[in-house]
């Protein structure tokens, strides 16, 4: 089995958090428990391919050579799976509610390589 880092990603920006944000109050609160229920399922039945459900990501700082500094990106939430395969990995993802159900963009999947030398 090799390990994979799901990365959630979503814009304030897109045409889907758009039209979520355009939503009316009764309307966006019954889309969100829908969607809730639907991540729960869907960790239902990955349980055994999940290792660290993970969970939302809040603001940003980077760190380089010139200090620190508050930034944005996509990145939404994540989670760390487990897979004989980047396809199988994949598929976990497939209409996952992310963006099914809520306005996020896409869910991005990359193996966790091992640190040379270990």
């Amino acid at each position: 089995m090799k390990t994979y880092l799901a990365i959630f990603t979503g814009s304030p920006d897109s045409p889907n958090n758009v039209k979520w944000k355009a939503l009316d109050d009764a309307t966006r609160k019954k889309k969100e428990a829908a969607g809730m229920a639907a991540w729960g399922n869907w960790a239902a039945k990955n349980q055994k391919s999940i290792l660290e459900m993970g969970g939302p990501c809040g603001k940003t700082k980077k760190i380089d050579a010139s200090g620190i500094s508050d930034i944005r990106n996509q990145i939404a939430a994540f989670t760390v799976v487990q897979a004989e395969s980047y396809d199988e990995a994949a598929k976990l993802f497939l209409d996952h509610p992310h963006f099914a159900i809520f306005p996020g963009d896409s869910v991005e999947v990359m193996e966790i390589l091992p640190i040379p030398g270990r």
